[in-house]
């Protein structure tokens, strides 16, 4: 096999397998083998192992020695920690929106706010198709990085795309599902970011972070630490 047909396999291994878990078909905590996602691929393992090596580096799974792969779940110190430097990128990034976006800029924000809003009161109405589950997460990110690009400070966007993690967003969007966002939740933080006050602006980012950590926090269990044990499942992880 040729080097170049060898990455182009690992790539694809590593594309499928991260939409998998972020559409949830493997949720935080589950097992993966490296033999059965091989055989589902339809690939060897060299590539599979390939892959999961790089999402181990980007922090979507875990593996530890004689304990198997599974996909991670990062502890609460962890959560609580990301979503303070969240705070502090995205309420500055708020801030210069609000001071140098255009005015298409600001239009396409409330819109994107207003879709938003709408696609989640679909999720809460119970539809729960991964696709479109998917779809709307992916629009999330979007609506986010919006804001930061309407700042025009390329550094600081390009720290938000980094803290855009897509684990934190599925378990955020899972909290979602079990715990409606407060009406209007997106369309809030649009409006008060395309205005013409950065304070006003910077304040209610700083809300929509806190509201979204908090929420995390109360629904979903999060270890204490990175540590975990072998169960049962992880047998068949290798």
């Amino acid at each position: 096999m040729s080097v170049k047909k060898k990455q182009s396999l690992a790539q694809l291994a590593y594309d499928r397998i991260r939409e998998r878990i972020l559409k949830g078909e493997y949720p935080p905590g589950s097992a993966l083998s490296r033999r059965k996602l091989a055989e589902e691929l339809g690939m060897s393992l060299l590539p599979v192992s390939e892959a999961l090596q790089r999402l181990d580096g980007a922090g979507l799974i875990e593996s530890r020695p004689r304990a198997g792969t599974r996909v991670r779940i990062p502890p609460k110190r962890e959560v609580l920690e990301r979503y303070m430097l969240r705070e502090a990128l995205e309420s500055q990034a708020a801030r210069l929106f609000a001071v140098n976006a255009t005015a298409k800029e600001r239009d396409e924000l409330r819109r994107a706010g207003e879709q938003l809003d709408k696609l989640y009161q679909i999720c809460d109405e119970g539809d729960n198709d991964p696709e479109f589950l998917y779809s709307v997460r992916l629009k999330h990110v979007r609506f986010h990085l919006r804001i930061a690009e309407g700042g025009q400070c390329s550094i600081l966007q390009a720290a938000i795309e980094r803290e855009q993690d897509m684990l934190y967003n599925w378990l955020s969007d899972r909290v979602a599902q079990i715990r409606p966002l407060p009406p209007r939740f997106h369309s809030v933080l649009a409006e008060a970011v395309s205005g013409n006050d950065a304070l006003a602006a910077d304040e209610a980012a700083r809300q929509h972070i806190r509201y979204a950590q908090t929420q995390l926090v109360e629904v979903i269990e999060l270890p204490s630490s990175d540590r975990w044990r072998r169960n049962k499942k992880d047998d068949q992880a290798d």
